[in-house]
Order: structure tokens, then C-alpha cells, then sequence
């Protein structure tokens, strides 16, 4: 491999490798690009402050308003998940989307911003080695993603073993080869909920 490195310089792009395993506020999303499909991370974290939200990453303006509509949903179910409201208006969230270099954009991250964002605020741990594509809205539904197909590759590749989907891309699933699917398990969901007792701790 050195001699190749030697002659050709080094690899341009690095195979996208799980990494971020038991981690909080740390959630593995899919994405597709237009060279297939790719694993990309959402991270959130609590600061001191009062209550600002800031988004980072390079979002384009439909990411901008899932990774909103995923914080208003959470404060709105504070109860139910076990947030105390007083961390709400003590502390600032930043929600990061990293390689800033790469513009980011549409809906399909909404459940892994959900999930990052109540990670960071009840300190559940992410499980490990679970990734997730799925819109969101405000009542808490989750809603189907294109690509599917394609993302479920760059999972497997990335060495990804559990998988959150809407119930509405069951029939996506249904279609791709069952060899490329082999050693993967499916969850597919319907509220946020669900996905959050898939996905954390």
C-alpha cells in the first residue's frame, strides 16, 4: 500500500469507517449524495447560556429547519422523555454537522437530529452501531426518504449492523437484493418515539 500512496499520492477520499460507538449527542445519519449514498454524523451539544440554538456545518435551509423542528419537538415532550424545562432556558444547544466543507441539505436527518438532541439533554448513550434516515415533523411522525437503496450500502459498508427507516420505506427494503442486506437488521417506525427506544440507552 505504501508504494501505491508513493505513486499516486494519498487517497483523496477515506472509506467513511463507523466511529463515534456509545458516545452522547453523538448520532450516525445517511445521506445521499450524488456519488451514492454515505454515513454522516450528527452532533449536539449543551452550553451555559439561555436557550439559543445554533446550527452548524454548512446546512443548507431544509436541514436548517429539521434540525428546529426536531428542538421544538423535543422541548414540547419534555415530560415524557424526562427533561427537566429549566435546562431549556440555562443552556445553549449547538447542533454540528461536521466537515463544513461539504454543503449539507434535505430533510432526511430529522429523526438523528431528534435523536442527538435528546441524547444531549436526558445523557442517554447512543447504542452502538445503529444509523438512521427519517424525516420528521412537529406532531413527532416519521416520514419516508428517497435514496434508500443507496444509503443502506454506505451503512453496511461502514461497518453499520442496526437500521432505522420509516414504516414507509419498508417496500424500498423489499427491493434491494437480499445478499446486500445480509447481516443487517431493520427497524422501521412511525413516531419519534419509537426511534428513540431503538436508538438510545
Amino acid at each position: 500500500i505504501r508504494d501505491v500512496e508513493k505513486i499516486l499520492g494519498m487517497p483523496k477520499f477515506l472509506k467513511e469507517e463507523y466511529e463515534v460507538g456509545g458516545m452522547t449527542g453523538v448520532v450516525t445519519g445517511l445521506a445521499w449524495t450524488e456519488v451514492g449514498g454515505d454515513i454522516l454524523y450528527i452532533e449536539s451539544v449543551l452550553t451555559p447560556g439561555k436557550g439559543k440554538v445554533s446550527l452548524t456545518g454548512n446546512l443548507g435551509d431544509v436541514m436548517k429547519e429539521s434540525a428546529t423542528i426536531a428542538h421544538e419537538w423535543t422541548m414540547a415532550h419534555h415530560k415524557e422523555l424526562g427533561i427537566d424545562p429549566k435546562l431549556f432556558e440555562t443552556n445553549d444547544i449547538n447542533i454540528h454537522v461536521p466537515e463544513g466543507a461539504i454543503p449539507k441539505d434535505g430533510p432526511s436527518a430529522g429523526i438523528t437530529m431528534v435523536t442527538s438532541i435528546v441524547s444531549s439533554y436526558t445523557g442517554r448513550k447512543v447504542k452502538e452501531r445503529i444509523a438512521m434516515t427519517g424525516e420528521t415533523t412537529l406532531r413527532g411522525r416519521v416520514m419516508p426518504v428517497g435514496g434508500v437503496k443507496e444509503k443502506i450500502l454506505a451503512a453496511k459498508r461502514a461497518g453499520i449492523t442496526e437500521l432505522i427507516l420509516s414504516e414507509e420505506n419498508r417496500k424500498d427494503i423489499a427491493e434491494i437484493k437480499p445478499e446486500y442486506v445480509a447481516g443487517l437488521t431493520f427497524h422501521y417506525v412511525k413516531t419519534n418515539e419509537e426511534v428513540l427506544k431503538l436508538a438510545l440507552e
